[in-house]
């Protein structure tokens, strides 16, 4: 089959990411343009990728190269606007997550893709990684009700403070990076969510009116199991105890652990934010003197990809969507209820009241 042109949107970390998954996979994908506001970052990344076209506004490239796929990974308040061009023109679209800005958005994307008949495939960088999926597969072994507690906490300043900024223009913390792992917690617990709750901090005097750079949300599922999620951004933030990934549950708990030292660069550090290196098992089996049965088991994750090995494996399967038609409604399902619930957290953390999950 011949190549599927794509169309890369955003040049930033995500974008050049994947636009490196697509060169890599030549024979699969043809890059046909890159899209984005700064001239700096678009011409970077085309000299690094051996010379492509560049384009400042999405609809003129889109016009122009008339592209099979696009690639959104530009900040979430385009992300709905960018999605609907694509799929009623015809294209297929990888969409950075979050999916949208809100749940009526997301419902939209989702419906043209069934409309037009095109595949939409979501960028949850977990679930191509095969130590979260060891982890999550770990956890559902420990019983219910499970409790999840989980964080990503970042101390940014200069460009990283400055794109924290920029995010934050259209949604806190709690939900652009909450969805990532309120979505693992479901997949963990495959049980409804029912209620959420949620509390927030406005750290910084540089951010937009009415926005807050620190958020904690608590989640509870019908089959008793609750969840917990904190994320900060910006110069004040603490580089102690920024990455905890740890589930517990009645016969045991599974936890990342940084064992070798692969969060050393901070919590700055892109790369360390998927890595985990060692999950840590221990099982609650104690003998008639109360002792525990089984000694704590090590499961070794340092073959681990790396973060354009990871965003090499979604387009991959964005590649197997297409070819194979494969069915992703439950993928898209997946996307708009985890959205849902940070995005109910933080209306939560805004009125200071719990929110009813229908």
């Amino acid at each position: 089959m011949a190549p599927l042109r794509v169309l890369v949107v955003g040049c930033g970390n995500m974008g050049t990411s994947h636009a490196r998954a697509y060169h890599q996979l030549k024979n699969d994908f043809r890059i046909v343009g890159l899209v984005a506001r700064s001239p700096g970052s678009r011409d970077k990344l085309s000299a690094e990728l051996g010379g492509l076209p560049t384009f400042a506004d999405f609809e003129q490239a889109y016009a122009a190269t008339k592209p099979d796929v696009v690639s959104i990974n530009t900040y979430p308040d385009t992300h709905a606007a960018i999605a609907r061009v694509a799929l009623r023109g015809g294209s297929h679209v990888f969409l950075e997550k979050p999916l949208a800005e809100t749940v009526a958005e997301a419902e939209e994307i989702v419906a043209l893709a069934k409309q037009h008949r095109r595949k939409v495939v979501v960028g949850y960088i977990l679930r191509v990684h095969p130590a979260w999926q060891k982890f999550i597969e770990v956890a559902q072994t420990l019983g219910k009700p499970l409790v999840m507690r989980m964080n990503l906490n970042q101390q940014s300043k200069g460009k990283d403070w400055r794109t924290h900024k920029a995010l934050m223009d259209s949604m806190s913390p709690i939900v652009d990076c909450g969805v990532h792992y309120v979505d693992v917690m479901c997949q963990m617990t495959r049980s409804k969510p029912v209620r959420v709750s949620a509390i927030q901090a406005r750290l910084s005097d540089e951010l937009k009116p009415g926005m807050y750079n620190y958020g904690q949300l608590q989640v509870t599922f019908a089959d008793g199991s609750v969840g917990w999620y904190e994320a900060g951004w910006g110069p004040m933030m603490s580089e102690i105890a920024y990455f905890v990934k740890d589930v517990v549950g009645p016969k045991g708990c599974v936890s990342i652990v940084d064992r070798q030292g692969e969060r050393k660069a901070g919590s700055a550090d892109v790369g360390a934010h998927t890595a985990t290196n060692a999950l840590r098992l221990h099982r609650q089996d104690r003998d008639a003197s109360d002792a525990f049965v089984h000694a704590d088991q090590w499961i070794d994750t340092t073959d681990e990809p790396d973060h354009d090995g990871l965003c090499l494996r979604e387009q991959q399967y964005l590649l197997r969507a297409i070819r194979e038609d494969l069915d992703l409604g439950e993928h898209l399902a997946d996307a708009v209820n985890s959205l849902r619930i940070v995005l109910a957290a933080d209306r939560s953390a805004r009125e200071g009241r719990t929110i009813e999950l229908a």
